[in-house]
C-alpha cells in the first residue's frame, strides 16, 4: 500500500482526471446535431495529432523498446477503451441524457474494485464491503429516477440509451483494469508517454472510421456547424484525452487497483454537475442522495486502504 502522502497525491490526480473527463458527457449535447461517430472521429483524430506532436521529441527513446506484444496491447486499449467506449457513451447521452448515462458509468468502481481485489497483496473484498454498498446504493438512486422519468420522453429511446451506456460500462471496465496492469508492467515507459503512445495509435485507428463517417448524411450542416464540431472535438482531445489521461495514468501508478476503481466516481460526480448546469436545474432528492452515497463510498474505500501506522506517520 502506498504511503499517506503518495495516496493523497494519487487521489488529487484522480479528482483532476474526473473533472476533465466529466466534460465528455457534456460534449454530445453541445454537438447534438452530429452523430456520435462524427464526434468520436473528431476527438480521436485531434488526440492522435496532439499525441504525435508531443511524443515526437522522444520517439527515438520510447519507440525502439516496444515489443510486438506491447503494440498489440496499446492497440487494444485504443480500440476498446477509446473508440468503442466513446461512441457508445455519446450515443447513450444523446438517447438517454447525461444523468442516466453518467450514473450507469458510476457502476465502474464496483466492477473494477471487485476485479482488483483478486490481485496479489490487494485489500480483501470483505474490507471493501461498506464502500461497495454505498456505491451501489448511490447508483441505484439515480437509476431509479432515470427510469421512472425518461429524459428523452421516449421509453424506446431510453432503453436504447441504457443499453449503449451498459456497453460503455463494459468497455471502460476492461480498459481501466488492462491499462492499470500495463502501467504496472512497463516501468521503463513514463505514464505520460504511455498515454501519448495510446493517442497516436488511437488516431491511426480513427482514420479507419473515415469511410463510415463519410457515409453519414451531413449536407444539412453549415460551415459554422463543422467549426463548432471541430472546436468541441479539439477541446476534448486536449483536456480529456491528453491532460485527463495524464492525471489518470499518474494516479494509476500511485494507487492500488482497488482504490483506482473508486477514483472513477469523480468522473460521475463532475458529469452530473455539468449536466445540471446544462439543464439549468438543481439536483433532485434522489440525485443529492446519490452524491452523498458516492462520496461515502470513496471515503470508506480510502479508509480501508490505510495501514494501521499511516495516521501516526502522517502526524509524526
Amino acid at each position: 500500500m502506498p504511503g499517506g502522502s503518495q495516496t493523497t497525491i494519487g487521489i488529487l490526480c484522480g479528482a483532476g482526471a474526473g473533472a476533465l473527463w466529466g466534460l465528455v458527457f457534456l460534449a454530445p449535447e453541445l454537438v447534438g446535431d452530429f452523430s456520435p461517430l462524427h464526434l468520436s472521429f473528431g476527438r480521436y483524430l485531434f488526440y492522435g495529432l496532439l499525441s504525435a506532436a508531443l511524443l515526437a521529441p522522444r520517439r527515438h527513446t520510447v519507440l525502439p523498446g516496444l515489443t510486438r506484444r506491447e503494440w498489440i496491447g496499446v492497440g487494444s486499449l485504443a480500440l476498446v477503451g477509446n473508440i468503442a467506449y466513446y461512441t457508445l457513451l455519446s450515443t447513450a447521452v444523446q438517447l438517454g441524457g447525461i444523468a442516466t448515462t453518467s450514473l450507469v458509468i458510476g457502476f465502474l468502481p464496483v466492477a473494477v474494485t471487485i476485479i482488483g481485489s483478486r490481485d496479489a497483496g490487494a485489500v480483501p473484498l470483505r474490507k471493501l464491503g461498506l464502500s461497495l454498498v454505498f456505491c451501489g446504493a448511490g447508483a441505484l438512486c439515480i437509476s431509479w429516477q432515470a427510469l421512472a422519468a425518461p429524459a428523452s420522453g421516449s421509453t424506446d429511446r431510453q432503453i436504447a440509451g441504457l443499453l449503449c451506456a451498459l456497453g460503455a460500462l463494459a468497455t471502460w471496465t476492461w480498459f481501466a483494469v488492462a491499462n492499470s496492469r500495463w502501467l504496472a508492467r512497463l516501468q521503463r515507459i513514463t505514464a505520460h508517454d504511455w498515454n501519448l503512445l495510446t493517442g497516436v495509435v488511437t488516431g491511426a485507428l480513427t482514420l479507419g472510421l473515415l469511410p463510415f463517417a463519410a457515409l453519414i448524411e451531413a449536407s444539412s450542416h453549415t460551415a459554422a456547424d463543422w467549426l463548432r464540431l471541430a472546436g468541441v472535438a479539439a477541446g476534448l482531445a486536449f483536456f480529456a484525452s491528453i491532460a485527463g489521461n495524464a492525471l489518470w495514468n499518474r494516479m494509476s501508478r500511485l494507487l492500488p487497483l482497488t482504490l483506482v476503481g473508486q477514483m472513477i466516481l469523480f468522473e460521475t460526480l463532475f458529469a452530473l454537475l455539468y449536466g445540471f448546469a446544462w439543464e439549468k436545474r438543481l439536483p433532485t432528492v434522489l440525485e443529492i442522495s446519490a452524491f452523498a452515497l458516492v462520496s461515502l463510498s470513496v471515503v470508506s474505500c480510502v479508509a480501508a486502504h490505510r495501514q494501521p501506522g499511516d495516521a501516526a506517520r502522517e502526524h509524526g
